[in-house]
């Protein structure tokens, strides 16, 4: 069983990576792969909308997208962690999940999905909720915590203070590992559920 972390920061050391860092330990000890992937501070363009994923089975633009796409497929979990920018997350992070999400054509049903989010103050709970719309749009059950999965901090190092919030970290990591292993025995037992054919209902007629 295996864990995908996406850090969304620029800084690769920063508030975005102690969180993460906070989770891997707890992942490992309870048996889980843990692999980490920098995404905040690559040149990756967005979106165009152009369906050519459809026909190729993959974007358009090979980056590192594609390169991701294979790992998310065999993985159990996804946690997308992002530094918050006036109340949103990191652009960078939002373009490589919509490619992902969009091009990436297998079933993501029952991996389980959380996000992180760390500000100085203001704007996490818009974040974690924008971070979270891609899991619940594609039948991944969110994992929780004790609280909002949130950090505190601006400087490097700052996390490391929010004591609170690093706990939420492991809180989190235990309830994913939890909900991972849990999956796979009722996939083991009773599959997946079962697949309606798609009913894409347009609001123009």
């Amino acid at each position: 069983m295996k864990v995908l972390l996406l850090n969304g920061s620029p800084h690769v050391n920063g508030n975005t990576a102690a969180a993460l860092n906070e989770m891997i330990p707890i992942f490992q000890s309870d048996g889980i792969e843990t692999e980490l992937l920098q995404i905040g501070g690559k040149n990756i363009r967005g979106c165009i909308a152009c369906q050519k994923c459809f026909e190729i089975g993959k974007c358009v633009f090979d980056d590192i997208v594609n390169e991701t796409a294979p790992i998310f497929r065999e993985a159990d979990g996804l946690i997308a962690a992002t530094p918050v920018y006036y109340g949103s997350a990191n652009a960078t992070l939002i373009a490589f999940l919509t490619r992902l999400f969009h091009s990436a054509r297998f079933d993501k049903t029952m991996k389980i999905g959380a996000s992180v989010v760390i500000a100085r103050r203001g704007g996490l709970s818009s974040t974690f909720d924008e971070v979270n719309k891609f899991f619940t749009i594609s039948g991944m059950p969110v994992a929780s915590s004790q609280y909002w999965n949130s950090v505190h901090g601006r400087e490097p190092g700052d996390a490391a203070s929010d004591e609170e919030g690093l706990q939420t970290m492991r809180v989190l990591a235990r309830n994913m590992s939890f909900l991972i292993k849990s999956v796979a025995l009722g996939k083991e037992k009773y599959g997946l559920p079962e697949k309606e054919r798609r009913i894409a209902t347009d609001f123009i007629r």
